[in-house]
């Protein structure tokens, strides 16, 4: 069993967001498996298993900052996340590379979100 069904994070702008996230999911081969038109996006494998963006309201407050991991299927995609979140204005916060003081084999890179959160891609050699 997974550990969640579903993470959401509420964001300025679910438009600019959308762009932002459609492009680096993608690179982990993470898609849109949910959509409330102008409410919420969710990407992930299925519905119980999926990361959201929300846009805020008076009800759903924006996130304070946030770090998040998605799991990645190869070092490739580690560095294709890091380069695509670059070119669709995320800002660095870690190149990819071993982190061995995390754990043996761990490879991450992270990023930051248009909202100011911490995102980061993972793949563990083991």
């Amino acid at each position: 069993m997974k550990i969640f069904n579903h993470v959401q994070i509420k964001v300025k702008d679910l438009k600019a967001s959308r762009v932002f996230y459609d492009c680096v999911m993608e690179t982990l081969g993470y898609k849109v498996v949910l959509e409330i038109n102008n409410v919420v996006i969710g990407y992930g494998t299925s519905v119980h298993d999926m990361f959201e963006i929300r846009q805020f309201d008076e009800k759903s407050p924006l996130s304070k900052y946030v770090h998040l991991a998605f799991n990645s299927p190869s070092k490739k995609s580690v560095d294709a996340f890091y380069n695509k979140a670059l070119e669709v204005g995320g800002k660095c916060n870690g190149s990819p590379g071993f982190r061995p003081e995390y754990e043996e084999g761990y490879y991450a890179a992270f990023a930051i979100d248009p909202d100011g959160h911490n995102i980061e891609a993972v793949y563990c050699e083991k």
